[in-house]
């Protein structure tokens, strides 16, 4: 069953975060995953969630996303991200 990782991320240094948006593809990608969404425009269509940059990624299985998200080859992109951004992220299933 597909799963989703959606992040919000409101990036505090944008230059930094860029050298994070290279490193973080060939990681998602060797543990199955795709950006379905990234960074595109996004309305508040209900509440007051006012999110900054929305990331949608789709995993074939939720073990999957958890060992990217842990893993060697996404280690130095997390670290980055953490260093140049405040994130809330969730795992979803999906239908």
């Amino acid at each position: 069953m597909p799963v989703y990782a959606i992040f919000d991320i409101a990036v505090t240094d944008p230059e930094r975060y860029e050298d994070y948006k290279k490193l973080a593809p060939p990681a998602i990608a060797a543990y199955g995953g795709k950006y379905l969404a990234r960074g595109g425009q996004l309305d508040v269509l209900e509440g007051d969630w006012n999110p900054s940059r929305i990331v949608v990624l789709e995993f074939p299985t939720a073990e999957q996303a958890k060992a990217w998200i842990d893993s060697p080859e996404y280690r130095e992109a997390r670290a980055l991200r953490h260093a140049t951004a405040t994130t809330n992220a969730i795992l979803v299933e999906g239908l």
